[in-house]
C-alpha cells in the first residue's frame, strides 16, 4: 500500500508542477491587471531554483576579432544570433537544469530581469567565461538590454531559472 500512496503523491505533485509552469498563465503574472496581492515575485511560482545576479556579457563567434569559443553550442546545434539564447557560467550548469551536451541536451529556461527589462531566454550553452560573469548573452539577447551594443557589459542582471520546456523565449511585456 505505501509504494501505491508514494507514486500518488510524486503522480499529484507532478501534476501541480505542470500546472504552475504553463507559460499560458505565467506569462500574464508580471504587471497583470488581475493581480491585487502583495507585491512578491510572482516568478517564483515557476521558478526551479534561487535567483543568481551578477554580470552579463555577449559573444558571437561570427564577429570580428577574438575568439572564445566555436559555433557550435553545448545543445549541438549553430550559434544563432537572431535566437533568445545564452551560455550559462559552467560553475552555475547544475542550478540551470544541469545543461548538457549533444543528445543528452534538453531545453532549459530562464527569467532575465536588468532595469525594468525582462526576457525568457533559453540556456543551450556553458562556458568558462571571464571571471565576474555569470552569463553570456547571444546577439539578440545583449540587443535587448542594450541595443547599440555598446555598454559590452550588463551590471546587475538577475537571472531565475524557469521550471518546464515549453517556454516561449522572448521579451516579457508588462500588461497596465
Amino acid at each position: 500500500m505505501m509504494p501505491n500512496l508514494g507514486a500518488s503523491i510524486c503522480g499529484a505533485a507532478i501534476l501541480l508542477a505542470c500546472f504552475e509552469v504553463s507559460p499560458a498563465i505565467t506569462a500574464s503574472l508580471p504587471g497583470s491587471s488581475k493581480d491585487t496581492g502583495p507585491d512578491l515575485n510572482k516568478w517564483s511560482v515557476v521558478a526551479s531554483g534561487p535567483s543568481i545576479s551578477g554580470v552579463a556579457s555577449m559573444y558571437n563567434p561570427y564577429r570580428p576579432g577574438k575568439q572564445e569559443g566555436g559555433p557550435q553550442t553545448a545543445s549541438g546545434e549553430l550559434y544563432d544570433p537572431t535566437a533568445w539564447t545564452a551560455a550559462i557560467q559552467t560553475d552555475l550548469r547544475e542550478q540551470f537544469g544541469g545543461v548538457r551536451y549533444g543528445k543528452d541536451y534538453r531545453p532549459t529556461y530562464a527569467l532575465v530581469e536588468s532595469a525594468d527589462r525582462q526576457v525568457v531566454i533559453r540556456i543551450n550553452d556553458v562556458g568558462p567565461l571571464k571571471a565576474g560573469r555569470i552569463i553570456d548573452f547571444n546577439e539578440q539577447t545583449m540587443r535587448y538590454f542594450d541595443p547599440t551594443l555598446q555598454m559590452g557589459l550588463i551590471a546587475g542582471v538577475t537571472i531565475t531559472p524557469l521550471l518546464g520546456d515549453d517556454w516561449s523565449p522572448g521579451p516579457i511585456e508588462e500588461n497596465s
